[in-house]
């Protein structure tokens, strides 16, 4: 049997992916469902690329997010054994430009595409490379907020796949273990769980309106936010609502402080000012300075978890922001859904890795917390998509999770 190697990629927008028709110019499963795909003869990472420029023309949109382990198909049809190396990258946008393969697209969350006639093992190519509780508990570059979607896509594939809801139950459990201190995870899994009938369809089904509804919640929050901001900005780290709420105002400066040892703040100033706004670099022990030399009129950052007492959880470096800005006057924002509202007062603080900081050979002990408490008398509201807030307002909506959080299989 020949062997043919091909690419398979998914481009991610929000928690849908990219499926194309293939057209009748294509030499095998025509009229079928699939990824952007094609040959390759040397390098799969050129070659996954080049099929994405030329079949859908949204290659300047894509970033590599994993490879997969090549995925063998036997066809003995055609007489032919297909090595499909899967790749998953998420897009900035669903502007398709499609070619003469393909005949037509959709964005769809993927279980959709389980009840379409599909090229052989197109869900075993998407799960090489589909999110996992391997992959929520391993990511340290996204916030909770994109987190919690990653953890709701994986419990969702799950359900689409299996017949047994014990199944579906040990994949809910293990995401409610793979980040505890995040609430927004916590609640949103919880929330299906309980909500959802106990067979995996529901629980798919589930899955796929929580996904929906957090996009929608993130995206309100983040307008109610642009509609706080002043013209000069400071922010840190990595929110994607906070991000999207400074592209909506559009101010006239924004300083981000570089956030180490990650140093997260850095990308979130590189994709601020390729959308055209004045951005500054600081180092996280220049934020003091900053603010006053810049003149900025608010400090806004996200949060991964609030608690009862109106307390914000958040990427290291937020509490001194805070601070210095109370001792300049300045407003100070925490911009989240109201899913990250945590019923108790105690946090779990995860820490990062100690070679993140010293990784040299003196006898040193390294402290590398990844998350910090802000005191909610220092901030001076929380914006959700019910608008701001004033932090006592914290454990009233924190109080709407508890009856969730109680899930039991």
């Amino acid at each position: 049997m020949e062997t043919e190697h091909v690419v398979t990629c998914f481009l991610r927008h929000g928690t849908e992916v990219l499926f194309v028709e293939r057209s009748d110019a294509v030499g095998t499963y025509a009229g079928r469902w699939g990824g952007v795909s094609g040959y390759t003869e040397g390098n799969p990472d050129e070659a996954a690329r080049w099929e994405i420029d030329e079949e859908v023309g949204l290659l300047s949109a894509a970033t590599l997010v994993r490879r997969g382990e090549p995925v063998t198909v036997d066809d003995d049809e055609c007489g032919r054994r297909w090595m499909v190396h899967p790749y998953l990258f998420a897009v900035e946008h669903r502007d398709v430009t499609p070619n003469e393969e393909v005949a037509a697209v959709e964005w769809l969350q993927p279980p959709v595409i389980r009840d379409r006639e599909t090229v052989p093992k197109l869900w075993a190519a998407y799960r090489a490379v589909g999110p996992a509780v391997e992959t929520v508990r391993m990511d340290t570059d996204r916030g909770a907020a994109a987190l919690s979607l990653r953890a709701l896509e994986a419990l969702r594939d799950r359900a689409a796949e299996v017949d047994d809801y014990a199944a579906v139950a040990e994949t809910g459990r293990a995401l409610l273990a793979a980040r505890p201190s995040m609430a927004v995870v916590r609640n949103r899994i919880s929330r299906v769980l309980s909500a959802a009938g106990r067979t995996p369809m529901a629980v798919c089904q589930a899955a796929m309106d929580a996904c929906e509804a957090a996009l929608e919640a993130g995206a309100e929050a983040a307008s109610r936010a642009a509609d706080s901001l002043g013209e000069r900005v400071l922010t840190l780290s990595r929110s994607g609502t906070v991000e999207a709420a400074i592209l909506e105002a559009e101010p006239s400066r924004v300083v981000v402080a570089e956030s180490r040892p990650g140093r997260e703040g850095v990308g979130t100033a590189e994709r601020l000012a390729e959308a055209g706004i004045d951005v500054t670099v600081c180092a996280d022990a220049a934020v003091t300075a900053a603010l006053s030399t810049a003149d900025i009129e608010t400090v806004v950052f996200g949060a991964d978890t609030v608690l009862a007492d109106g307390s914000v959880i958040n990427k290291v470096g937020s509490h001194p922001a805070a601070l210095a800005a109370a001792d300049t006057d300045i407003e100070c924002l925490a911009v989240c859904s109201r899913d990250k509202m945590s019923p108790t007062t105690a946090a779990d603080i995860e820490t990062g890795p100690p070679e993140a900081v010293y990784d040299g050979d003196a006898d040193v002990s390294v402290y590398n917390p990844a998350f910090e408490r802000v005191p909610a008398s220092l901030v001076d509201g929380i914006v959700t998509e019910e608008g701001r807030l004033p932090t006592a307002a914290a454990a009233a909506i924190a109080e709407r999770h508890a009856d969730h959080r109680d899930w039991r299989p």
